[in-house]
């Protein structure tokens, strides 16, 4: 199977499974032969790991602006797409990333209802020709997403973590939104159903649309 500088996303409400999906991915591309690169957002690099604790830890992020989250999250995304994901992709490594660019679209356009043009133009600024091949979007209802943060973290829960329902309401809807705009790029998948359905599922799909 040749995937040589495939670029695979993850994205989804907290609580989806992405983490859990991801390391099987992995280990499945590994078996495959093929190099990977895994990283995250916001974070992947030094700097972008110090606006990681900006945006989901510092005591201050409780007056932070919808603006400033936007354009943090674009600064963190900059960073990594130069500094890890471009060098990775052009060494025809394949790079998995636990969120990208349409978290920016759903979070920050959609959840705080912020200029869909300002969003797109300024993901166009931070990631130039760096776009994902395939985008996986795993989606679970709003009480589950919920239910599964409240297990996880408990009261460590992180600033973005603590958002309301209403909030994780229109996470989703972004997200299916999203699903339904650009089917040729992103699929969705019930996270619902038993982890190795889903894990079957995305292999399927990493060989019938990348492979």
């Amino acid at each position: 199977m040749n995937l040589r500088g495939k670029f695979i996303t993850f994205e989804g409400s907290e609580g989806s499974g992405k983490s859990t999906h991801i390391q099987r991915l992995v280990r499945r591309l590994h078996a495959a032969g093929a190099e990977t690169l895994l990283t995250r957002e916001p974070g992947g690099t030094a700097l972008g790991e110090e606006i990681r604790h900006l945006l989901l830890h510092h005591r201050a992020g409780g007056i932070m602006s919808p603006e400033t989250e936007l354009l943090l999250f674009a600064a963190a995304r900059a960073q990594l797409v130069r500094e890890h994901i471009a060098p990775a992709l052009q060494s025809g490594q394949v790079v998995v990333s636990d969120r990208f660019l349409d978290s920016t679209t759903v979070y920050q356009g959609a959840a705080r209802r912020l200029s869909t043009e300002a969003v797109a133009a300024l993901n166009r600024f931070a990631v130039g020709d760096y776009r994902p091949d395939l985008t996986f979007v795993l989606d679970v209802p709003v009480e589950v997403s919920q239910a599964r943060v409240r297990t996880r973290s408990g009261d460590k829960a992180d600033r973005i973590e603590r958002e309301d329902g209403e909030f994780f309401r229109r996470v989703r809807e972004g997200y299916l939104s999203l699903a339904q705009a650009e089917p040729q790029r992103v699929a969705l998948l019930d996270s619902t159903r038993p982890a190795d359905e889903v894990e079957a599922a995305i292999w399927n799909i990493v060989h019938e649309r990348l492979a």
